[in-house]
């Protein structure tokens, strides 16, 4: 198997129309196909820049490793990963893998990745920045730039109207009941230091912009700065999060903002839609963000999804509201005989995995984790109704130790937090169906196997997200049998993140699993 992820949609011609009570825009050609999401599953934060004819992308990671997956593209719609900016953990940084922005210096002909995570030392969120020679990669770390009391997140870099390179960032104020201002601070060109003092852009103090504005990014156009910034609640089923527009002649200000905010809301297909970049495309400016499948909610997570900017009669930048979902599941299945390694597998950021790939299959070093679960590799779903199997060769006969197929919700925000799962498993000569929230493990079921089939396969039928029923059955041959029918696994998915779909080894250090065969069907 190449290792690469290749994903490849069909194409439909979006109609423009304003639905979102603004002023109308003028009428404007349709520009791209586009077919959304563009990049399906959890992918929040998205960023995008252009070098050359490509596009590069990368997006939130929050508690998964590696980090900051980079995706490349030609056109904006279709999209491969090649590689993650970090294979390792930054050294000062624990947990909370943020908002990752990319920026390209012409001159230098080098990259940088600015990105938020939390401080070991201060506990504190805080702005870091990484480079490279190419968008690719290999990135190396420069630490954090800045981390106020409050914590500092999502940065944003954008050349002032002499040439100076200025971060911009937001300080998290509403973590702390306090208002949230938009800061931007000269960065020297090597992008190690601030110079002189912030200045303040703006700050959330509008009704719909609720506790907080974030997630700013800043592009150039007749003579404006234009600012796409987001507000409200930005996670979970209660979510409330739409995106503005301000605007500037000079970048420090003094900004206006549109007063017919916010220019993107909720549709049919989309909820709670914000925190993106705006990239060029030939004349025309596009805006990659996340938002929530509506028929999905937070199952699946933040997907990123691309909508063309419009303009209106007074030059500000709006957006007909009409992304819909038009990506057909079937065509990101995916199948994974473990002959090389694939870089959709990911693992938690306190738990690097340990494993070896060939013509077996996958060896996966089990671990004795005291969440119950043991090692991990997941990788996001794309579907609320799906279907994942697994080929388990049975290794030993310790019923303590096994692999299973799982459905992972993910830590929650504080470093080494117990996860939530689900998922059914090989253990010695039983079947075991578990269920862990934190401290609460249980075995939901516990069947007997009659072990004498060298392949056990495993079966976990998702529907609507959350609907989960488990299924085995023995040799290739065998009747498949249900272990657990129609469990409630919501739950399970913290914080909005979607939940992931893998494989967990547990035993004791040293133990390893093998798994021959992996395969996600989406319906």
């Amino acid at each position: 198997m190449k290792n690469t992820v290749r994903i490849c949609l069909a194409i439909l011609l979006p109609i423009v129309y304003n639905c979102t009570g603004n002023r109308p825009a003028d009428r404007q050609p349709a520009g791209l196909a586009i077919v959304n999401p563009v990049l399906p599953g959890d992918h929040p934060d998205p960023t995008v820049i252009k070098i050359g004819d490509t596009y590069w992308a990368s997006a939130t990671s929050n508690e998964w490793a590696p980090l900051f997956p980079i995706y490349k593209s030609t056109d904006l719609i279709n999209w491969e990963q090649v590689s993650y900016a970090f294979a390792d953990l930054p050294l000062w940084a624990r947990n909370n893998f943020w908002a990752p922005e990319l920026a390209y210096d012409e001159e230098q002909g080098k990259v940088y990745l600015y990105y938020t995570a939390r401080d070991k030392s201060t506990g504190r969120l805080a702005v870091a920045v990484a480079s490279a020679p190419a968008p690719e990669g290999p990135y190396t770390d420069h630490g954090p730039l800045v981390s106020q009391e409050l914590g500092s997140i999502d940065a944003y870099e954008v050349k002032d109207e002499d040439g100076k390179i200025y971060l911009l960032w937001k300080e998290d104020g509403n973590s702390k009941g306090q208002p949230t201002p938009m800061w931007a601070q000269e960065i020297n060109p090597e992008r190690t230091e601030l110079r002189g003092e912030p200045h303040q852009l703006f700050a959330n103090d509008s009704e719909w912009e609720g506790r907080l504005v974030e997630g700013i990014s800043v592009f150039r156009h007749n003579d404006y700065y234009y600012a796409t910034y987001s507000a409200g609640a930005c996670c979970e089923v209660t979510c409330n999060y739409k995106t503005g527009v301000a605007r500037a002649k000079h970048l420090l200000g003094p900004w206006e903002k549109y007063e017919h905010n916010p220019v993107l809301v909720d549709n049919e297909h989309w909820k709670c839609a914000g925190h993106g970049t705006v990239v060029a495309h030939g004349d025309d400016f596009y805006y990659l963000y996340h938002a929530y499948n509506q028929a999905g909610s937070v199952y699946v997570g933040r997907e990123g999804v691309l909508e063309k900017i419009n303009w209106t009669a007074d030059g500000w930048p709006v957006f007909a509201n009409d992304a819909a979902y038009d990506r057909d599941a079937e065509s990101i299945n995916y199948t994974d005989d473990f002959r090389t390694m694939s870089p959709v597998w990911r693992w938690r950021v306190n738990q690097p995995a340990e494993y070896r790939v060939g013509d077996e299959g996958i060896f996966l070093t089990a671990s004795a984790a005291n969440d119950g679960i043991g090692s991990l590799l997941v990788q996001p779903i794309t579907s609320i109704d799906y279907e994942v199997t697994a080929d388990v060769v049975p290794r030993t006969t310790n019923e303590q130790a096994g692999a299973s197929i799982a459905m992972i919700g993910g830590a929650d925000n504080r470093f080494g937090a117990p996860i939530a799962g689900i998922g059914v498993g090989v253990f010695g000569k039983k079947v075991k169906v578990w269920r862990i929230k934190k401290d609460d493990i249980q075995h939901l079921q516990e069947l007997d196997l009659a072990g004498t089939e060298e392949t056990i396969a495993l079966r976990m039928a998702v529907a609507d997200g959350h609907v989960v029923t488990f299924s085995w059955k023995e040799g290739e041959h065998g009747a498949w049998k249900t272990a657990l029918e129609g469990y409630d696994a919501a739950p399970l998915v913290p914080w909005g993140m979607g939940f992931r779909v893998g494989i967990a080894a547990r035993g004791n250090g040293g133990d390893q699993v093998n798994i021959r065969r992996f395969e996600i069907k989406n319906e």
